[in-house]
């Protein structure tokens, strides 16, 4: 492929972030080139697309026939649609989170793509947060997670529940950690603002011993995207809103960052070190599209695979199911 050919379907509020992004990728790299935008409102595309000097489509098959490559930032619900037309045309493609609105239709998107040369990623952007690669040369191995991600409310993204629209952030990011299978969900949740769940806490427990503890609330007054690890040998913490993590360790050595105290532990005198980890100063969501695009060059897997996305989404789909039947009706 000489030219990586992208058109973004969908112009909504991450729709425009990322033609941005993908603006500033095209100026950056000879091997990419934005054809145009479609959105089903046909208006918005047209001044979109004029502010921006790229080209907008009236119809969805016209922008399939000029690309190679597909972002797709409409709403979930309509993410399947566009994803089995894209996949069929041998299109590669990146589906914004959720990758679908049901596990059936992620499954029968999944068989679609295994019958076609293409990549598809999924936009689980956090991977790509600036906190948590910084944290990447460090030995992960969890034995106890905490997560609270807590948003004001907003209308954009309450076609699904905030297990779908926040906390599917946090799963993916455990699951890629934990490293384990699911071995149970206790899970709750309130619907208050809209007809789908607001606020919710699952408990998870994993067949290697690990348990997570997750909080997710779109009505929330203050906003919060922290992460806390505890394993053997550290206590890890991410902020994904302010891109800083932190780690305390227990050493041997001084190397691992500064000594702020001691403890014997099995026979053992080790140090207590604490390091504040530098963050990488990087737009994530640039990053995340040149991952993409570079996996579309080499022939290689993402980072966020289409198994990533459809593992996320059984685990959030468990979650509702759970939070049903505990349900209280009045």
């Amino acid at each position: 492929m000489d030219k990586i050919k992208v058109g973004i379907i969908g112009c909504g509020h991450l729709g425009k972030m990322h033609l941005k992004n993908i603006k500033e990728i095209e100026k950056e790299r000879k091997d990419v080139e934005l054809i145009g935008i479609y959105d089903i409102d046909t208006e918005k595309s047209k001044m979109i697309a004029l502010e921006n000097k790229t080209k907008y489509f009236f119809a969805l098959d016209g922008m399939l026939e000029e690309i190679n490559t597909a972002i797709i930032v409409s709403p979930t619900s309509t993410h399947f649609d566009i994803a089995l037309k894209t996949i069929s045309r041998n299109i590669h493609t990146f589906v914004e989170k959720p990758v679908t609105d049901s596990l059936e239709n992620a499954y029968l998107l999944r068989a679609d793509r295994d019958s076609h040369n293409v990549i598809v990623q999924v936009g689980h952007i956090e991977r790509f947060n600036p906190a948590l690669l910084s944290v990447e040369k460090y030995n992960i191995k969890p034995l106890f997670v905490e997560s609270h991600r807590l948003a004001q409310f907003n209308p954009r993204g309450t076609d699904v529940s905030v297990i779908q629209d926040l906390m599917i952030h946090d799963i993916d990011i455990i699951l890629s950690l934990v490293k384990s299978r699911v071995k149970q969900i206790d899970a709750n949740g309130v619907a208050i603002m809209t007809n789908k769940f607001d606020i919710a806490n699952a408990r998870i427990q994993f067949d290697n011993g690990c348990v997570a503890n997750i909080t997710a609330s779109r009505i929330s007054q203050k906003k919060m995207r922290k992460m806390r690890i505890f394993q053997n040998d550290a206590y890890i913490s991410i902020d994904f809103s302010e891109n800083k993590s932190e780690v305390f360790k227990l050493d041997e050595s001084n190397k691992s960052g500064k000594v702020i105290g001691n403890i014997e532990k099995n026979g053992k005198k080790l140090n207590i070190t604490y390091s504040n980890p530098k963050s990488p100063k990087l737009n994530a969501m640039k990053y995340e599209q040149n991952s993409f695009f570079d996996c579309i060059k080499n022939g290689t897997t993402p980072v966020v695979s289409l198994e990533d996305g459809i593992q996320a989404l059984e685990v959030a789909t468990e979650i509702i199911e759970k939070i049903e039947e505990n349900r209280i009706t009045v």
